[in-house]
């Protein structure tokens, strides 16, 4: 016989499964004796009293053998000789896009700007080390996307956009922790996520699908209102019978090239902000109220939300026990994100804070079109760089000093790598930001007493939450209004905000490819 049962447990009692066999037992009515086994189907914390609880579901084994637990192994045939389907980017959109097209068996050719996982890695220590920036491979553009140096959570709202749980398998399939199946927020890490990503490449590759690092899309080749391919920066011409763009937020020569060639954009809100930094203690002990976090609770996390003079001004993308991270695309801008490793064992938390930025905030730069916003995130990046002293030192203040208005004469120490400069961020980021701001971190302090502290750093700027353009596309097919073949698709083209919600839009364009090329 095979039980559902649900326990609320103490994290001492979690840890252990000595320890929570009993507590199964006694819930349904058994001796623990006549329990074979247990699988654990779901877990979360409820931290919001002193009492601090872990809700578990399990499925319990009765006088029988637990079944083994398997991930469906995904059904992917040989597509060498399909119908070639071009995918620019390979983020998660474009790679989950590439394995859907696969089960679907077309033909996917994925066009990516970056290099592979391993050899960005090379870029990365650039950036932090010699403060340079290489525009086609950094922290956004390369095999992964932007997600894959900063950070791995997979945590996601959009559930009636597709299967969270198929996202997830294919993920464990590729080696991620099985513990990411049962996990309320599941987090695979940065140091973890690179090597799932090189094997779905794997499996593209096996399987007959291509992919081209160091490619760079440059033109569309449009006949009528369709595309028959595309043009790379080296004048080759790559052809498909449909084209998934699925390019991520930062690839503004993307946003830049549909404009010019006259193909429907539209702009969008977005958000901007900093990025926080507290001592990871100081988070715990808020958030546990003071109880040790030990061995058996995890690094503590937060999510805070305002609404400031008619705008939002929220938590975004906060990485317990983790790194702040130069996430510029050109050497003349500054942009901070954010990462954890598996472990969230580093001895800061850092969050972006950020404002909404609404299409009224954009008129200064009417001129720019669909552009409005996209000009003023690089004009805001632009304006920090060079507080920072013109390279990737990051312009810093301490969080009090910032809601005061003065300069800091000093620094908390910071986990960015690059290093710090202090510099007045109360008067470098343009004032609906700043003041918006300065009023909404007392007020997250009385949420979170402790929170508004001079322990605190604010390090700038946070500006990459999402894409400030949308590529419109229809809602029954996917397809662009103008062109026939072409499905904006993930993050940068305004459908998606992380990895699963990415990897679920991927596959429905792949989907969408198919039901086109069938009609």
């Amino acid at each position: 016989m095979v039980k559902e049962i649900e326990l609320v447990c103490s994290p001492q009692e979690a840890a252990s499964e000595d320890r929570y066999i009993p507590l199964f037992a006694a819930q349904a009515g058994i001796p623990a004796s006549d329990i074979a086994g247990i699988h654990i189907t779901a877990r979360s914390i409820d931290a919001r009293s002193r009492n601090i609880k872990i809700n578990l579901k399990g499925r319990i084994f009765i006088g029988e053998t637990p079944q083994k637990q398997t991930v469906p192994e995904p059904p992917y045939q040989n597509v060498q000789t399909k119908e070639p389907v071009l995918i620019i980017g390979c983020g998660p959109a474009g790679m989950f896009a590439a394995l859907r097209c696969i089960e679907l068996g077309l033909k996917p050719i994925i066009i990516e700007r970056g290099k592979d996982v391993q050899d960005r890695r090379r870029d990365l220590k650039a950036i932090n080390r010699d403060h340079t920036v290489n525009p086609e491979s950094n922290y956004c553009f390369g095999e992964g996307g932007a997600g894959t140096y900063s950070d791995g959570k997979l945590y996601t709202r959009s559930k009636k956009r597709g299967s969270v749980d198929r996202i997830l398998n294919i993920l464990v399939h590729h080696g991620a922790v099985e513990d990411i199946l049962i996990d309320a927020h599941p987090h695979i890490g940065t140091n973890k996520l690179p090597k799932v990503v090189q094997r779905m490449r794997e499996s593209i590759l096996e399987h007959g699908g291509e992919i081209r690092f160091n490619t760079r899309m440059d033109d569309l080749i449009l006949k009528g209102n369709k595309l028959s391919g595309i043009r790379t920066h080296t004048g080759d011409v790559i052809e498909g019978k449909a084209l998934i763009l699925a390019t991520g937020h930062s690839a503004r020569d993307v946003f830049e090239l549909l404009h010019r060639k006259n193909i429907l954009i539209e702009a969008k809100p977005f958000a901007m902000g900093v990025r926080v930094e507290h001592p990871q203690d100081l988070i715990d002990r808020i958030q546990y109220h003071g109880t040790p976090r030990g061995d058996v609770l995890p690094a503590a996390s937060y999510k805070l939300v305002e609404q400031v003079q008619g705008r939002g001004v929220y938590s975004f993308c906060m990485c317990p026990g983790g790194f702040i991270v130069p996430a510029a695309t050109a050497n003349d801008e500054l942009v901070v994100n954010g990462m954890s490793p598996s472990k969230r064992d580093n001895l800061f938390a850092n969050s972006g804070i950020v404002v909404a930025i609404e299409p009224q905030d954009l008129k200064p730069y009417s001129k720019y079109g669909a552009l409005a916003g996209l000009q003023y995130q690089r004009e805001v990046e632009k304006a920090v760089w060079q507080a920072g002293g013109k390279d990737q030192t990051a312009p810093a203040q301490r969080l009090t000093d910032f809601v005061k208005g003065k300069a800091s004469s000093s620094l908390n120490d910071c986990s960015y790598i690059p290093g710090l400069k202090s510099a007045p961020m109360h008067q470098v980021l343009p004032n609906p930001i700043a003041v918006r701001l300065r009023e909404a971190f007392p007020r997250f302090g009385q949420k979170m007493k402790g929170y508004y502290t001079e322990e605190a750093n604010i390090v700038g700027t946070e500006s990459r939450t999402s894409s400030p353009v949308r590529i419109p596309r229809k809602k029954d097919t996917l397809q662009h209004p103008q062109v026939d073949n072409l499905f904006p698709c993930g993050e940068g083209a305004g459908y998606a905000g992380g990895i699963v919600s990415a990897g679920m839009d991927g596959e429905r364009c792949a989907e969408a490819v198919m039901d086109w090329l069938k009609a």
